[in-house]
């Protein structure tokens, strides 16, 4: 948690405001229970009526400067808390974007989520509750404890309430300890409860194409039930608080009133000094059980803490290093012996990849499920680290770019495509925000989707819902591959982002990329032969090795894998 206090340095004064305040209300507090005693043992004792308006009217006037403490006491422990939620949440998203995938693929995306939101919530809780209470607690109880030991001198009332914080504090702090470690617990199955929520939700069509509605139905039940049981068991130990408070407190109450009646009775006491040392026992009675339940939020914000300083003491695995120096070979790309090995996986994912493309020339990936394809074209935008060799760009180490300056040169259209919620325009400005609508429109001619832009009526600001739920496949596809060339990268990089296209629009779209005036060098990757036949350059996977490299004609007649996956796609001649 300490960690995580630099976010509240903009608040000092209202992290002192917000105690301060509350302590005066305290204090105010603490006052009331002597004028009780004074109106019973004066005012109603003497039969002066004046004197108990008189106090009661102070006793109002108390309350109403209680009030207004209060009220001064919240607004600034909610600035605070809610500031510093969001410079964390600020800072939390700023360090979580700057890790490779390595990192977000070890953290997992669910959890990460979690942390976000419920984690940062937690503590955002727990620091506005820590603001006003926890100061005001222990005021009000040792405060009490003052105030008694002045209505009663002798102590002997005073013991009682001794022995009473003592037990109390002994139960509070004794259950916090019990209660932090399965905290951490909990947070953890409510992780794995939302990965599977997530992974339902987004996969609900294929979950439903399989008829197995009824297993993720059970497997989501067996997590929901794990996480009801952590949540169930440290609710009963949590729960024991308030019993036991109010079990301790009102015993000492029964032989507070015991004693005091017997001492009334023998003259070392007043009827009103035996009801202000019951309003004190009962003060702290309250504010106990406040700083019971207290203790339990702050118990579940420090388990939160814990874990999102967990995300922020992990540090990327990917570093600016090398020097910058180029060769001019001419060459845009150039993989120098590299492998692949992902963060705890027992075999490279690629082995011993070497080949180079000069600048201008198209190239084409295949291979069959699994060889490796997308991983190839992952370590040229550096999204994962080579495990050893080089790959280079402009004669230059990818490790040794800034990764704004190398990722600007590069436009990456993935498999998977990902529109975000807003107009066709905003979407198309994430390839350059700089970009006007006549750069826009000349980009999605070339990606074939001109037709999909003059099927809207709102044109440039049709509304694209999250995910691009209101546009099919293909459509996706192509508003995709526009906002990557409005960027006019340097190298394009399509991984199999034409698998929802039929073949003649397919052919269209790299008839297009061939006829751009900036020439990028574009690398396809494809399970379709007929996408990337034209290429300048083929490379076949298998494996994760490199089998063949050539033109199509070659690779035909020299690589059997091309020519089983050819033929596979293409009968043979008789056949």
């Amino acid at each position: 948690m300490k960690k995580l206090l630099v976010y509240l340095d903009g608040y000092k004064k209202e992290c002192v405001f917000a105690p301060l305040f509350k302590m005066l209300e305290a204090l105010f507090e603490l006052f009331v229970p002597l004028v009780v005693a004074s109106i019973i043992d004066k005012g109603i004792g003497n039969g002066d009526k004046n004197y108990v308006v008189y106090m009661c009217l102070l006793m109002v006037a108390l309350g109403a400067i209680g009030l207004s403490c209060t009220l001064v006491a919240q607004y600034f422990s909610a600035k605070a808390a809610c500031g510093f939620s969001a410079k964390l949440r600020h800072s939390l998203f700023k360090h979580i974007s700057s890790l490779s995938y390595t990192e977000i693929d070890t953290l997992g995306t669910s959890s990460l989520i979690n942390r976000m939101t419920n984690d940062t919530n937690q503590v955002q809780t727990g620091i506005n509750l820590t603001l006003r209470l926890f100061m005001r607690s222990p005021v009000i109880v040792f405060g009490a404890l003052i105030m008694a030991i002045i209505v009663d001198p002798s102590f002997k009332a005073s013991g009682i309430f001794v022995i009473t914080i003592l037990a109390l504090s002994l139960v509070v702090f004794g259950i916090m300890l019990i209660t932090i470690p399965l905290y951490k617990k909990v947070q953890s199955r409510l992780d794995t409860t939302l990965l599977s929520t997530r992974e339902n939700l987004t996969g609900v069509r294929v979950i439903r194409a399989f008829s197995l509605e009824g297993k993720e139905k059970d497997k989501f039940h067996k997590k929901t039930t794990a996480l009801n049981k952590a949540q169930m068991l440290v609710g009963r130990i949590s729960a024991l608080l308030n019993p036991l408070t109010f079990a301790i407190v009102n015993i000492s109450i029964c032989f507070l009133i015991y004693k005091g009646a017997i001492r009334v009775q023998i003259g070392e006491l007043t009827q009103g000094q035996v009801i202000a040392l019951y309003n004190y026992m009962s003060q702290i009675l309250i504010e106990l059980i406040k700083l019971a339940n207290l203790i339990i939020t702050i118990t579940k914000a420090l388990a939160c803490a814990k874990r999102i300083e967990d995300v922020f003491e992990i540090s990327s695995s990917q570093e600016v290093m090398g020097d910058k120096k180029s060769s001019n070979n001419g060459y845009s790309v150039e993989f120098k012996n590299v492998s692949l090995k992902y963060k705890g996986a027992s075999e490279c994912s690629l082995e011993n990849i070497d080949f180079s493309v000069k600048a201008g020339q198209t190239v084409g990936i295949i291979g069959g499920t699994g060889s490796g394809k997308t991983s190839l074209v992952n370590l040229i935008g550096r999204f994962y680290d080579a495990e050893s060799g080089e790959v280079l760009v402009n004669g230059q180490n990818v490790n040794s770019y800034e990764f704004e300056t190398l990722r600007e040169k590069i436009g990456v259209v993935p498999q998977k495509a990902v529109l975000f919620k807003g107009t066709i325009r905003e979407n198309m400005k994430w390839g350059d925000k700089t970009a006007s609508d006549e750069d826009i429109l000349k980009a999605i001619e070339t990606a074939q989707a001109k037709d999909v832009l003059d099927a809207k009526k709102e044109g440039l600001d049709f509304q694209i819902e999250e995910g691009g739920k209101n546009l099919s496949g293909g459509q996706r596809q192509r508003l995709t591959i526009a906002r990557a060339l409005v960027s006019k990268p340097e190298i394009l990089i399509l991984d199999d982002s034409s698998s929802a296209l039929d073949y003649q629009t397919d052919a269209r779209l790299r008839k297009s990329l061939n006829s751009l005036d900036y020439k990028p060098t574009v690398f396809i990757v494809s399970q379709r032969t007929a996408s990337i036949s034209h290429a300048d350059k083929i490379i076949v996977l298998d494996d994760g090795k490199i089998v063949g490299i050539g033109k199509h004609d070659e690779l035909l007649s020299g690589c059997l894998v091309y020519s089983e996956i050819y033929n596979s796609q293409f009968k043979k001649e008789g056949v």
